[in-house]
């Protein structure tokens, strides 16, 4: 923009400004009222609708899938794809932070006057990047597989005892490979390299400490839980 449309632009922004309405009250009133209006429909819907309560929480349940609700996928995603416990605050904290701080600087690094898109590229270029980056991971984050899965791979053989151990609530309190918890249980991602199968047999069945007894689970799942144990080498 050179200094003639410049000029132009700020003599017809003057004009305009003449021949418009004060902020107060005009646009706060509009505003308020579109407020009480919003806060009618949601009263009436609530009263007449009623809102869908699910089952009573349990906080004993193991099976139990926490999932966040959608408009958190993006970020949980991100600690998805982020996966080491060093790294935890930079997934949580610092890349979000760091994304909203460029944003919020936008108007102050990109100070073109220009309204048109193609003509202002840098915040053209950020405002798409953040709705595919969002997009994109929301999308992921949606399509996911269950946080309770265990992602190591194992021949075929043993993936009936890797679904057993992760729908067992194993996680909870152990680590396999990145995922599960690092305590107050032992990491087991090369746990048949300490213990053989007999050994893990009797530990699932004649627990120690708060581990629960897994030896009342049906015989054939149990099997596949000792051979999927015993095959982490």
């Amino acid at each position: 923009m050179n200094v003639a449309e410049k000029e132009a632009y700020l003599r017809e922004y003057e004009i305009l400004k003449k021949k418009g309405k004060p902020f107060f009250p005009y646009a706060i009133f509009k505003d308020s009222a579109m407020m009480f209006i919003v806060a009618i429909v949601l009263i009436a819907m609530s009263i007449l609708l009623g809102a869908e309560q699910g089952p009573k929480a349990d906080p004993t349940t193991t099976t139990y899938v926490p999932r966040p609700e959608w408009y958190f996928f993006f970020l949980f995603e991100v600690l998805r794809v982020i996966k080491p416990n060093e790294l935890v605050p930079i997934a949580t904290v610092g890349i979000p932070t760091l994304c909203m701080v460029l944003l919020l600087l936008l108007p102050f690094y990109d100070r073109n006057p220009e309204r048109r898109p193609w003509r202002r590229p840098v915040a053209t270029t950020a405002g798409i990047m953040t709705i595919v980056a969002m997009a994109y991971l929301t999308f992921l984050g949606a399509s996911a597989g269950s946080p309770t899965e265990i992602d190591l791979t194992v021949p075929p053989q043993f993936e009936a005892g890797k679904e057993v151990a992760a729908q067992s609530g194993c996680l909870a309190c152990h680590k396999f490979g990145e995922n599960g918890n690092s305590g107050p249980g032992p990491e087991l991602t090369h746990i048949g390299a300490k213990l053989p199968a007999a050994a893990i047999r009797r530990t699932l069945i004649n627990p120690s400490g708060i581990m629960p007894q897994y030896g009342t689970l049906p015989p054939e799942k149990f099997n596949n839980l000792v051979d999927f144990l015993a095959s982490l080498q």
